[in-house]
């Protein structure tokens, strides 16, 4: 118990500092409204179950390894990033600021939530060095396996909580924009930019 409370409590205070993540969700629930924030939030955590289950069965190991499969991934999320940023500006009509356009079906927004995520590989070997460290020594390999899956859903628990948050404050910004003069040709601009300034921050750091 006292090393599940430990977790909880480290976990929360990693969770709680803003990244990329909560950016992405602010944004994408400010372009379309705090469900497509939700759905999104949904896709990046269901991304790090991806990353929890590469580290116990050992996948993450392999990348740590191999600065080439590190840098690969890295440009490859970077790349899905800018992708992002160059659809936003050519499709404005997927910005849902007045209800009058088609915004991108929540599928896709799904999709692109578990992309951005999975193809991070510094979350990879975030969780490679951070879930070890709360299992018991005597656990043995199957043991220790079932209990880096079960703190890995209480991150993931703990995490979709606070993007939730991103996600109903995205919304909130969303209601702001809608009221404001503009078209989404200019807001499909600054949600692009943003998208680009994520990238340029995957590659960079």
């Amino acid at each position: 118990m006292n090393t599940f409370l430990a977790f909880a409590a480290a976990s929360i205070a990693l969770i709680v500092i803003p990244g990329p993540n909560g950016i992405y969700i602010m944004t994408r629930s400010a372009s379309q409204g705090y469900r497509a924030g939700l759905v999104s939030a949904l896709g990046v955590e269901t991304g790090t179950l991806v990353h929890i289950a590469f580290a116990v069965l050992g996948v993450s190991t392999l990348v740590a390894a191999s600065p080439v499969a590190f840098n690969v991934l890295k440009l490859a999320g970077a790349g899905y990033l800018l992708y992002l940023a160059v659809r936003t500006v050519l499709r404005p009509s997927e910005l849902d600021f007045s209800g009058g356009t088609r915004p991108l079906p929540l599928r896709r927004v799904f999709r692109d939530g578990v992309v951005v995520n999975v193809l991070n590989p510094k979350v990879a070997l975030f969780f490679l060095a951070f879930l070890p460290q709360f299992v018991t020594s005597d656990a043995g390999t199957a043991g220790a396996r079932a209990q880096m899956m079960l703190l890995g859903a209480v991150f993931f628990g703990l995490a979709f909580a606070l993007d939730a948050g991103y996600a109903v404050a995205g919304g909130a910004a969303r209601r702001w924009l809608s009221r404001r003069s503009g078209s989404a040709r200019r807001y499909s601009y600054a949600i692009g930019g943003i998208y680009l300034t994520l990238a340029t921050y995957a590659v960079a750091v």
